[in-house]
This record gives structure tokens, C-alpha cells and sequence, in this order.
């Protein structure tokens, strides 16, 4: 019986307890608390395989996003399975998989956000209510369904010292100045326990490739500033033909203080921005398995590399 519930939503309770289930039915996999966020819910790594090739993949930077996280578990789950059953996964041996690369995993890295969006913070709670004050500020942008940030209102994916002055000059001629749903920088970058638990944890990692995923456009991002990193565009086109999705240039004004942009910068190494699927986010949970099937070749693909590369 499958451990990853595909047909929920994915609140952050439901994430901790289906890490703790994989990891409990594949010893072989280890899980790691990160950090807590600024209301006590934790950030948590899911670890794999045991190659010398080491790998990260992050999913749910936005609140509205969690559909991304149930990709990450779900592909453990299905890797895990393979291996032990000495299966296949994407036509590949698993068993070769996990012998190539170890493949780190952060399923959530808004858990605080997530459970706004999903639902799981009840109204009328303290955090729910500041959270209503907080989008007040932006009352254009419904609640809670165009939420992204984390709880103090900062978005995630803009808090990486990556041009983090330039994002924030950007953002705040947008409009986005003070704490809220989306698109405020924050006070500095690295200011908020996520970001700086995800940046630490992926110098440790020390890895050869990062994939950040969001959602949604169908298309992968893959570049930052000027910066050239040997064999990108390569497996980026690899991960377009093996998705469908289109390998493309981010809009000017959303090309700084990412996590993909940090890691390409500071490491000068592959990274990859993901938006999976298409619609209005948060998108329905009824397009997970197409998302899950368009993105399987390219987790397979970025835990093993291209060959001669």
C-alpha cells in the first residue's frame, strides 16, 4: 500500500508523518529536523541512496506551491521501493540509482505557510488571524489562497544574497514593502530560520546539482546573471525533452535572491528552478499525477547526471 497520500492536500503534519512512515519502512532512507520555523513546526531533509554523487531537491519554497512536496515524497517512496524489491524506476535499475547518488531531499520549506493554505491552521487561531493582518496590507491579493510567504509574511524564495539589493529595490517599486502574502524581501537576506537552515544544510551537502521546485508555467529556469556553469543548458534541455517543459530565461524582475540563484553563484554549479504544472495556484490536487509523471525523468536524470558529462 502506497505511504504518500497523492489525493490531499499535503499540510505539514501529513509531511512529517510520511517521512517518518518511508523512513520506517526503508531503513535505508534517514530523515534529519533542519530547523523550526518562528511557530514550532519543522523543516525536515529526507535522505536516499549512498553515491558518491550527491544531490538536492526542495520543493514548497511558497506556501501556495505544496503540491510540489508530495513530488519529492512520492519519488523516495517509488526510489525506495524499487531498491529494496530490486525494481526499476524510469527504466533505470533503482539499485544503480542509489549506488550512483545520494539524493537529499526537502520536501517542505514553507511548512508554516503551507498550513495556511491548506487549510490546517483553523481560523479564528492566533496564527490565522495574524496572518489576516498581514494581508490586509495587500488586500488585492486574496486570502489565503495567494499566500507564499512563511507566517512573518516573508517570501522565501527572495531572501537568498543572490542581488537580494536588487530584488529588493524591484519588489518594493512593485509595491511589496512591508511584511505580507508574497514578495517582500525581508529585513536582510538569510533572515529567516528556513533560508538559513536550507543554505547551511545545502553547504553541507556540499552538492553537484540543486533542483528547486514551484509551481506553475511548465517551464525551467536555469540560469543567473551572467554566470556560466559548465554542462547547464545541456541537462536542462534534457530535463525540457524528458518533461515537455520549456527551458527558458526568468523575467527580469523575478532573477534575484532565489535559492537556485545563490547556489549557481556561490557554487557555480547546476541549478534549476522547476514550475510544474499549469493553472492558478494553489493548483488543484487533481493534477498531481500528471505533474508527478511529466518531472519523474528529470529527478531520475539529475540524481545520475548525463553520461560523458
Amino acid at each position: 500500500m502506497a505511504i504518500v497520500n497523492t489525493d490531499v492536500p499535503m499540510t505539514s503534519a501529513l509531511c512529517g508523518e510520511t517521512i517518518e512512515r518511508i523512513v520506517k519502512t526503508y531503513p535505508f532512507c534517514s530523515l534529519r529536523q533542519l530547523t523550526t520555523t518562528a511557530f514550532g513546526r519543522p523543516v525536515w531533509s529526507l535522505t536516499i541512496g549512498t553515491g558518491d554523487r550527491k544531490v538536492l531537491y526542495t520543493a514548497a519554497h511558497h506556501a501556495n506551491e505544496w503540491i510540489t512536496a508530495p513530488v519529492l515524497l512520492k519519488f523516495v517512496e517509488e526510489l525506495a521501493a524499487a531498491m529494496d524489491a530490486g525494481g526499476k524506476l524510469f527504466g533505470v535499475e533503482a539499485q544503480n540509482i542509489g549506488k550512483a547518488a545520494t539524493i537529499h531531499t526537502v520536501p517542505m520549506v514553507d511548512p508554516d505557510g503551507v498550513d495556511l493554505v491548506t487549510g490546517a491552521i483553523e481560523q479564528g487561531t492566533l496564527e490565522y488571524e495574524t496572518a489576516r493582518r498581514l494581508g490586509d496590507n495587500y488586500p488585492n491579493i486574496p486570502f489565503p489562497d495567494g499566500w507564499k510567504a512563511n507566517l512573518l509574511g516573508v517570501d522565501l524564495n527572495l531572501q537568498y544574497p543572490a542581488g537580494w539589493l536588487r530584488a529588493r529595490e524591484i519588489k518594493f517599486s512593485q509595491g511589496y514593502t512591508k511584511p505580507g502574502p508574497r514578495d517582500y524581501v525581508g529585513r536582510s537576506p538569510l533572515g529567516q530560520r528556513e533560508s538559513i537552515a536550507l543554505a547551511e544544510y545545502t553547504r553541507e551537502v556540499d552538492p553537484a546539482l540543486v533542483l528547486a521546485y514551484h509551481t506553475q508555467g511548465k517551464e525551467i529556469y536555469w540560469q543567473f546573471g551572467n554566470y556560466e556553469v559548465p554542462g547547464a543548458r545541456a541537462l536542462g534541455e534534457e530535463f525540457a525533452r524528458l518533461s515537455g517543459y520549456t527551458l527558458t530565461e526568468v523575467a527580469y524582475e523575478s532573477s534575484f535572491a532565489g535559492y537556485k540563484d545563490w547556489f549557481i553563484q556561490d557554487f557555480r554549479r547546476p541549478g534549476y528552478t522547476i514550475e510544474a504544472g499549469s493553472g492558478v495556484n494553489p493548483l488543484p490536487i487533481e493534477q498531481f499525477d500528471e505533474i508527478y509523471r511529466d518531472n519523474l525523468g528529470i529527478l531520475v536524470t539529475a540524481a545520475l547526471g548525463l553520461r560523458g558529462a
